[in-house]
């Protein structure tokens, strides 16, 4: 809705200089990052008991402790339903890792060595793409998609690119941590 509405309203144009071959590939790359990567993430960040602990249960943080516990389960319900909904749910974990590594070598085998992944220039598609692959690459979280991804080294770079272009100020203080690289 964001962008339609800055694109309508205010004659944004995030794909400038695109043919419309390449925006409807760009558009298909974010839809796949919007619509499908996007809930894998989801899968192991609240599935996942251990990245559970390590990221949204910290969210419940200041609901009151009595509560906390019934507030937090019932609310992982509803992520778990809703993952169900949308379809990727249906499937075992080793299903969802399967899906989503597609997805990863998808991105990293057309995004190959260009800076963005329509070129030279970040697109509309950029957008969803990227904070897909930083989200996948987030070193808090313990997941085989990230180790997955980690391995593609121009997966990594375009993070880091997007990273210094978008939030140099974190940029900048992430420096200091590893880069989120599969064990060898």
């Amino acid at each position: 809705r964001s962008r339609r509405h800055l694109e309508d309203v205010h004659g944004a144009d995030f794909d400038k200089g695109l043919t419309p071959a390449e925006k409807a590939v760009a558009r298909a790359f974010a839809v796949m990052a919007d619509e499908h990567l996007y809930w894998a993430v989801v899968y192991d960040r609240w599935m996942d008991r251990d990245n559970f602990d390590r990221g949204p249960r910290r969210f419940f943080a200041k609901v009151p402790a009595p509560m906390r516990p019934v507030v937090t389960a019932m609310v992982r319900r509803g992520v778990k339903a809703s993952l169900k909904g949308h379809g990727l749910g249906r499937h075992s974990r080793d299903e969802i890792h399967t899906l989503a590594r597609s997805d990863i070598d998808a991105i990293a085998d057309f995004l190959a060595d260009k800076p963005f992944l329509m070129g030279a220039e970040p697109c509309g598609a950029d957008a969803s793409v990227w904070s897909a692959v930083a989200q996948v690459l987030c070193a808090r979280f313990e997941t085989p998609l990230r180790h997955h991804a980690a391995a593609r080294p121009n997966l990594v770079a375009y993070r880091d690119r997007g990273m210094a272009r978008w939030f140099p100020d974190l940029a900048r203080g992430s420096a200091a941590r590893p880069a989120a690289r599969p064990a060898a």
